[in-house]
């Protein structure tokens, strides 16, 4: 009986469109909409954006189908995923990195998605906000985090299709209503075509190392490849669907997500501010768009829509994040779904303290610096963000492709893919094998090597 008790409890997906919702929902996040626009100003614009496409089609969409695979052979979470299909100790480590990522990165990434809820209501009754003086209020951002997370763990302790499956194929409608009206309001101002030929228009003298780096930082992190997101979600689907297809959508989705969150942003600031405003960085969604939206009739109300979008596209990427550590606890420690997902996500609520204080100047955790492989890094916030967001996503990257790519018959994995996929065979699985065993190591390698500095300066994806 514990077994079937068990089994229950970690569920699988009711459909492939529950399945292509939900994972796109993990991957469509914060990475989308906040982070796509400020890395595509600080990048050479349309330059970046080609090479970020270059990068999905190529590096980020073979991971992908990659970690559906192993989690769809394995029918377990990542730890499990690598021990049920033979991995050692060593290998084990990149499902361990992937609990530790989604869990590190759930309680750092909440205090954003925190700062979207309280900007939905000052947009609602219309009142203006100091961007900085916002994230340095405490009282404000920590109780707004709790409530975010409060959220999250409130739809996972639904289960997969009661809870996740449900809240995706409701959420991600509503979160493409919204981007398209916002994007189609911004692209039909006047003044807005300057905007989109920045955007859209490749300056290819612009394209350096540096922009490359940047995209393929971005297309991992957008794609929400080397999480084990897509494992977890891979390991609910019966053998029948099809991950070639569903993986195809959820590229797609993902990557149609990020450019229309280019068109709300560039075509409203060249019009209505400045393209001064380009250079603000991570600030760049909190402290210009308010602005932008001021500027347009009816204005708080479209701001009031964007930050529902912010907060919906955040919520589908916690949800999966949630879901990894407790679907390691259900599977490894046979603890129920209920006492896994409260335990894992009040944890995360005390972790979110630290990376919510460290945006106020002079407090401990804002204070605090180190080099972490030749990198400098600046407060709690960052140093989550660097050593969990950024560098343990790239290095499961690279240990998962040599897993199934060498450690394992990579023709097993390929093997998985074609079930409910007939097509996939002959060049295009020759193609992904490729892939996964040459040209997804060698370039992880070489931005492993940029990151650290082995090229000259090292440079952060």
């Amino acid at each position: 009986m514990a077994v079937n008790a068990n089994t229950e409890e970690r569920g699988q997906f009711g459909s492939s469109l529950g399945f292509i919702m939900a994972a796109a929902g993990s991957a469509v996040g914060l990475g989308n909409i906040w982070r796509f626009p400020y890395l595509t100003a600080e990048n050479g614009g349309g330059a970046f954006v080609f090479v970020y496409l270059i990068c999905v089609l190529f590096i980020a969409l073979p991971l992908l189908l990659n970690e559906i695979a192993l989690g769809r052979r394995s029918r377990k979470n990542p730890i499990g995923a690598v021990r049920e299909t033979g991995g050692n100790k060593f290998w084990q480590l990149a499902g361990v990195l992937c609990v530790l990522v989604c869990f590190f990165v759930f309680s750092y990434y909440s205090v954003i998605a925190g700062w979207t809820v309280g900007y939905i209501v000052t947009e609602i009754i219309n009142i203006p906000v100091d961007f900085s003086e916002f994230v340095q209020t405490p009282l404000y951002v920590i109780p707004l985090t709790f409530l975010f997370i409060l959220f999250t763990i409130l739809i996972v302790l639904g289960g997969v299709s009661g809870g996740i499956e449900k809240a995706a194929k409701f959420l991600m409608p509503v979160l493409f209503l919204i981007i398209i009206f916002i994007a189609g309001r911004s692209v039909t101002l006047e003044g807005a075509e300057a905007g989109i030929q920045y955007y859209l228009n490749p300056d290819f003298s612009k394209i350096n190392g540096t922009v490359v780096l940047q995209a393929l930082g971005q297309a991992f992190f957008s794609m929400s490849v080397g999480w084990g997101l897509m494992i977890t979600f891979g390991s609910y689907l019966p053998k029948e669907s099809n991950i070639i297809q569903s993986a195809g959508w959820i590229a797609g989705m993902d990557t149609m997500v990020a450019l229309l969150g280019g068109l709300m942003v560039f075509p409203a600031l060249f019009a209505l501010l400045s393209p001064d405003y380009l250079t603000d960085g991570p600030s760049l969604v909190f402290n210009v768009l308010p602005k932008v939206f001021a500027e347009m009739p009816g204005g708080h109300i479209i701001g009031a829509l964007f930050f529902l979008l912010l907060m919906v596209a955040a919520l589908t990427s916690t949800i999966s994040m949630l879901e990894v550590p407790v679907s390691y606890l259900i599977d490894d420690r046979k603890w129920n779904r209920k006492k896994a997902t409260w335990v894992v996500g009040i944890a995360a609520m005390i972790l979110s303290v630290p990376s919510a204080l460290s945006n106020i100047e002079g407090n401990f955790f804002a204070n605090i610096e180190f080099t972490f492989l030749s990198n400098p890094v600046q407060g709690f916030f960052g140093a989550m963000d660097f050593i969990f967001g950024t560098f343990a996503v790239i290095v499961i990257c690279l240990m998962l492709s040599l897993y199934t790519g060498w450690a394992q018959k990579i023709s097993d994995y390929a093997t998985e893919l074609s079930y409910g996929a007939p097509g996939f065979k002959g060049p295009y699985k020759a193609a992904w094998m490729f892939f996964i065993k040459w040209v997804c190591p060698i370039v992880i390698i070489l931005l492993i090597l940029n990151m650290v500095g082995i090229f000259g300066a090292p440079q952060a994806a």
